[in-house]
């Protein structure tokens, strides 16, 4: 009998199901011997207190095109994982007794960088892990791609394709927030898709004289409008030579709810245009995946699924070069992906004439 578990963690995305069924499709084709299928609920929350159930290949059918995650998740941030739960329990070893009661051969770990970092240290642990890259931010180290990635880019570049006929209307500069608290692919990909005159991203920081100039420079040659896509996490040239407590401590006192109104209010200040915020947020991380997502998500599924078979644990299932692979968990835990400055994408994009306020 080969037992497996499947266990979604942190932030949600797209196409976390998807994923899931390509898992357990390979599974139950490929295993020589039979399979039993363990779904544990809400994340690491759920290999903490033993919650779960078990499933039935009936129950990953017709996921594929749901978003979200059939087995609901949570966070257990990695920096207080040996920190005692509220009710006393110790989290990595209520995580190592359930997985010997479950009597698994292998976890199927589903999450972002956090959430692989845990995954690692249960590998240290003794444990049969095996980590596939879910996360909207496209972020997580030794792999080209994430699930979860192009969807959200879809969703944010119709939000700012949205956008241009009211702002066109109006004749207003609009500031557009897009996630992206420590990198900016997201921004990045959704500015260069839905036309903004300026993306600022955490990798790049930004001078406001040069953001100002380039929405003037647009009213100049004729512009009745201006898009400005901001991350999460934009930041300015003066803030990133700040100290990192000095810079924390700024944005803990920060008033306006985030990074975008301030940028609106100075643009507003700076040039006595009408400037509107508009802030997707969550929806990024909602709805259907799109077809990139849904049949990457199935390539992870599957190749984590035959990792498991040949024995292979304590890996990430990854993409470089348009090569599906599996890396060390070792290699990629605790490690960012960032956007490259110098990269083709930033290149080509200030050619366009977009400005990154550098």
């Amino acid at each position: 009998m080969l037992r497996i578990g499947l266990l979604t963690s942190g932030g949600d995305c797209q196409a976390l199901n998807a994923t899931m069924r390509g898992v357990v499709k390979t599974i139950l084709n490929k295993s020589k011997e039979p399979v039993e299928i363990w779904g544990i609920e809400d994340g690491y929350q759920g290999l903490i207190y033993g919650r779960w159930h078990k499933l039935e290949w009936q129950n990953l059918s017709g996921v594929l095109t749901q978003g979200g995650t059939i087995l609901g998740t949570s966070r257990t941030p990695f920096k207080r994982l040996d920190t005692p739960e509220a009710d006393g329990v110790d989290k990595v070893p209520a995580m190592k007794r359930n997985y010997n009661k479950l009597k698994l051969d292998c976890l199927f770990m589903l999450g972002g960088n956090g959430s692989t970092k845990t995954a690692n240290r249960l590998a240290q642990e003794g444990l049969n892990i095996i980590a596939l890259p879910k996360t909207i931010d496209n972020d997580t180290w030794g792999t080209d791609i994430t699930f979860g990635f192009t969807s959200a880019i879809d969703v944010a570049t119709r939000c700012i394709d949205d956008i241009h006929t009211t702002a066109s209307s109006h004749g207003r500069v609009f500031v557009i927030e897009i996630m992206g608290h420590k990198v900016g692919w997201i921004p990045l990909h959704a500015g260069i898709a839905g036309g903004a005159d300026v993306i600022l991203i955490p990798e790049i920081p930004y001078e406001m004289e040069n953001v100002v100039k380039a929405i003037e420079q647009r009213e100049k040659d004729g512009g009745r409008f201006a898009i400005v896509v901001v991350a999460e996490g934009a930041i300015t040239k003066e803030e990133a030579a700040m100290p990192k407590k000095a810079y924390k401590k700024k944005v803990a006192a920060r008033v306006k709810p985030s990074v975008a109104y301030d940028i609106a209010e100075e643009i507003a200040q700076r040039t006595g245009r009408e400037v509107r915020v508009a802030v997707p947020g969550h929806t990024q991380r909602g709805g259907a995946p799109d077809s990139q997502d849904r049949i990457f998500a199935t390539q992870c599924g599957v190749e984590g699924a035959l990792a498991c078979l040949r024995g292979e644990f304590g890996i990430m299932v990854a993409k470089r070069n348009n090569k599906m692979c599996c890396v060390p968990l070792t290699e990629v835990a605790g490690k960012l992906k960032y956007v490259d400055p110098e990269s083709d994408l930033v290149r080509e994009a200030k050619a366009l004439g977009i400005s990154f306020g550098d």
